[in-house]
């Protein structure tokens, strides 16, 4: 008895999972990882709208990235949340890391901004799940 009380006290104390798409941070780490895997398609639709946000046609996105070897970012906490007509947007500071296929690396900062609608307004539900909107990064000398 003692232990079935343990586990549910356990169980209500413990924050509840967060799925990849409710937390900013693991979309921005989650398009690093599919660009590093060479998964470009999947990196795009992180984009909103389908990809568009990136300001690129799908071909020119991927395109972007064929010198590039390897790839990691280090996601900051989410700063700027702001929510206003059924939209929610957040900033995600990032460093970016990068190899090159010739050796050479390169490192940026900056951050992401990331959109979704407001959950359970009745949008779309690929919609309500964080997205790239914009990035803002510069080269770190």
């Amino acid at each position: 008895m003692l232990l079935v009380l343990l586990v549910a006290a356990v169980a209500v104390l413990s924050p509840p999972a967060i799925a990849a798409e409710d937390d900013p941070r693991q979309v921005v780490e989650a398009y690093y990882a599919a660009i590093d895997r060479g998964d470009y398609r999947a990196a795009y639709l992180l984009w909103d709208r389908q990809g568009q946000a990136s300001g690129k046609s799908f071909t020119a996105f991927r395109d972007g990235f064929a010198d590039t070897a390897r790839s990691r970012a280090v996601t900051g906490s989410p700063t700027n949340g702001d929510a206003g007509m059924n939209q929610q947007w957040v900033d995600v500071p990032v460093d970016v890391h990068a190899t090159l296929k010739n050796g050479h690396r390169q490192h940026f900062r900056g951050f992401y901004r990331l959109h979704r609608f407001a959950p359970g307004i009745g949008a779309p539900a690929d919609a309500e799940k964080w997205h790239l909107f914009s990035a803002q990064l510069v080269p770190v000398r």
